[in-house]
């Protein structure tokens, strides 16, 4: 089977069981697609599961501290876009780091994480868990893909 078909299976799948059992629950199922997005976009595989991962949860911690910076600054006139700057400065700098080396993992983390309305906590389960999904659907693509070619003639 072509491997686009194959990912396209169960990447439909999955991803359908994600919206069904995660609206069930209560979760803001759209930010498991954005770290679903994230891992293919990073090139995938065990090294892309890791980078989604930290960048993305990276990413909900500096949207975290610039909050916090926000309110230290209170009414200041360039609060806004001096809390902005710094965590935008962080999330690039830490990119130094190899497993947070994934910058648009990290902003699409603190993207989430405002999107969410600040909730940290569901932010940073469904980020995990589209990671967890993207990887399996990666998984299950290869695998199905795979079947038939090895055949003995």
């Amino acid at each position: 089977m072509n491997l686009l078909i194959a990912l396209g299976l169960s990447i439909g799948i999955l991803a359908g069981a994600w919206v069904q059992v995660g609206s069930a629950l209560g979760l803001p199922v759209w930010i498991g697609v954005i770290s679903w997005a994230c891992f293919y976009a990073v090139g995938g595989k065990k090294e892309g599961l890791l980078k989604t991962i930290t960048s993305n949860l990276s990413g909900v911690l500096w949207g975290f501290v610039i909050v916090l910076i926000l309110k230290a600054l209170g009414t200041f006139p360039i609060a806004l876009g001096l809390a902005i700057a710094i965590g935008c400065f962080i999330m690039v700098i830490q990119a130094n780091i190899k497993v947070l080396s994934f910058i648009p993992g990290a902003f699409a983390g603190t993207a989430a994480y405002f999107g969410s309305n600040y909730d940290w906590k569901n932010t940073a389960i469904c980020l995990v868990i589209g990671a967890l999904l993207a990887f399996l659907s990666q998984i299950i693509g290869t695998a199905l893909s795979n079947i038939g070619k090895n055949k003995v003639k």
